[in-house]
């Protein structure tokens, strides 16, 4: 920051003040430097909040009905797990992207969103074919309503941030790849975060609660 700048006031005050020229401060940021930090922040509490408001439904059908799931079987897990498996398998290189982006290293960058978009591109081909095997319709009774959507919120959420992910993968290969599109890299691996771990209960009820 530069040294202060005094400025005298008009004749006849005696007081004076200090004034700082802040052009040469940087106008973006990483982590809780950034604005949009707080923002994404705000989204987990809010989004956060609609899965718990969904989870909850399905855990209080789960207790109105003995017999559980209203299903002749419970959803076929294979691609569900496959999925899971694939996301958490994700932090890894989702991490790797957040570092390199506070360094600004742009090959790596470039790289690692290429990654991303492919994990995220996976994910929801994946999601698409767990629709198929959860051996009950969206309209068929409580248990196919509240499945589907607990599946259906979360694709949402998936294809999102791979949407995000996508636009920012090509925009580094252009002349927008400047220090606030870095910032941007590394708020959308802070969202990845929270896809991934919202998921983890969702798999477990949809799952595996109905074997138990």
């Amino acid at each position: 920051m530069n040294a202060p700048v005094t400025e005298t006031r008009p004749s006849g005050a005696d007081e004076q003040r200090n004034a700082y020229d802040l052009s040469r401060l940087p106008t973006y940021g990483f982590g809780a430097k950034s604005p949009m930090w707080w923002g994404t922040l705000g989204f987990f509490a809010i989004e956060g909040m609609g899965f718990a408001l969904a989870l909850g439904t399905y855990l209080y059908l789960l207790q109105l009905n003995p017999s559980w799931p209203l299903a002749p079987a419970p959803p076929d897990h294979w691609a569900g797990t496959l999925n899971t498996v694939l996301l958490l398998a994700s932090l890894w290189p989702n991490r790797v992207a957040d570092r390199n982006a506070r360094r600004q290293d742009l090959g790596r960058v470039r790289r690692d969103l290429i990654v991303m978009s492919l994990v995220g591109l996976a994910s929801v081909t994946l999601r698409l074919y767990e629709f198929t095997g959860l051996g009950v319709s969206w309209d068929q009774n409580a248990y196919g309503s509240i499945t589907w959507v607990l599946l259906a919120l979360h694709l949402t959420h998936l294809v999102t941030d791979v949407g995000d992910t996508l636009v920012l993968a090509a925009l580094m290969f252009t002349r927008h790849a400047t220090g606030k599109r870095f910032s941007d890299v590394g708020d959308n691996a802070f969202y990845w975060y929270f896809v991934v771990l919202s998921w983890l209960p969702i798999y477990l009820a949809v799952y595996w609660l109905p074997r138990w």
